[in-house]
């Protein structure tokens, strides 16, 4: 598994194609909603297994807090370390932007993945695109 800035026209094809998977499909989650206004100001990530599309995530500037968004993995490499190795590489990437300060909504049955990563709950639990969320944050070094 290799985790890659999505610079190409098909790399961002293929985050597009894990985000449609994962929360269109799978979750429910309204095209119209999951593909939003954001796309163009953030800095996508697309993990790859072999060759093929397999996870995603993106990055923006947030009034000077880096925001992760999107983060997903198809069903067959959930529990392998895929998720891991995306926030991982966000966060190399973040630092190196001298960013220290990281925020996400955590579908709340994922923030144990969080937790083990280091982030911290900060918010009560709300609802976005009819799934319960609550905001997490991490200082980076």
């Amino acid at each position: 598994m290799n985790v890659e800035i999505a610079q190409s026209e098909s790399q961002l094809e293929d985050v597009f194609s894990v985000r449609k998977t994962v929360f269109v499909q799978e979750q429910n989650v309204p095209l119209e909603e999951e593909i939003d206004e954001h796309e163009n100001q953030s800095t996508h990530f697309i993990l790859y297994d072999g060759g093929s599309p397999a996870g995603a995530g993106r990055f923006r500037l947030l009034d000077g807090i880096g925001k992760v968004e999107r983060i997903c993995v198809l069903k067959s490499l959930r529990g392998k370390g895929a998720g891991r190795d995306i926030m991982q590489a966000i966060e190399h990437y973040a630092s190196g932007c001298s960013i220290s300060k990281l925020k996400l909504n955590a579908q709340t049955y994922a923030i144990p993945f969080y937790e083990g990563l280091g982030y911290k709950v900060v918010s009560e639990e709300f609802m976005d695109a009819g799934i319960p969320h609550r905001t997490m944050v991490k200082t980076i070094s």
